[in-house]
């Protein structure tokens, strides 16, 4: 052995006590049957994609129920979204957005309280799981506060999507519901 502590093994990779006398103790230990280990090596681990979170908070003056309906029901998105949309409204159903471009799972549906979603568009980078998206609707006075929780957001892509939620769905929404009045 090497004063290193790791065993000596020669560049043909035979291991040989007649050249080297620090080899002799390995040869020795091999002939009295002792195993060699080799140095367990591990694939290098993959980074971990980074992620963020996207946190918002609206205020719509309609009803809660009115507001869930609005983002499950696939003829009121499409109106207010001004895009196709589809949606299987039960736990576990699938659902897409803008002409395709977002799609998803329904995770938890509870009538005008929570929508919980996977949810992710066809830009989202290889290795990344879809985005779990929560909005809670809380009756307040005159309105609703919806409040919209997207986790696992690919960070480079989170400003971009947290824009989204304000040009392309809290706006058109707010819209929509005006022009019901």
């Amino acid at each position: 052995m090497h004063q290193t502590g790791k065993a000596f093994f020669p560049p043909n990779g035979e291991i040989s006590g007649n050249d080297n006398p620090q080899a002799k103790g390995v040869s020795s230990m091999v002939a009295r049957g002792m195993k060699l280990r080799a140095k367990k090596t591990h694939a290098p681990r993959k980074a971990r994609p980074r992620t963020k979170t996207i946190k918002q908070k609206e205020f719509i003056p309609v009803t809660p129920v009115e507001i869930y309906d609005a983002l499950l029901n696939e003829q009121k998105h499409s109106a207010f979204t001004g895009a196709k949309a589809t949606c299987d409204r039960r736990v576990g159903g699938k659902f897409t957005a803008w002409d395709g471009y977002i799609s998803g799972k329904n995770i938890r549906l509870e009538n005008g309280r929570r929508i919980i979603q996977e949810w992710q568009t066809t830009e989202w980078p290889e290795g990344y799981a879809p985005s779990l998206i929560e909005f809670t609707f809380t009756p307040k006075a005159g309105g609703t506060e919806v409040r919209l929780t997207q986790k696992n957001v690919p960070a480079a892509q989170a400003e971009n999507y947290k824009q989204g939620w304000v040009d392309y769905y809290w706006t058109p929404l707010k819209k929509y519901f005006q022009s019901k009045k």
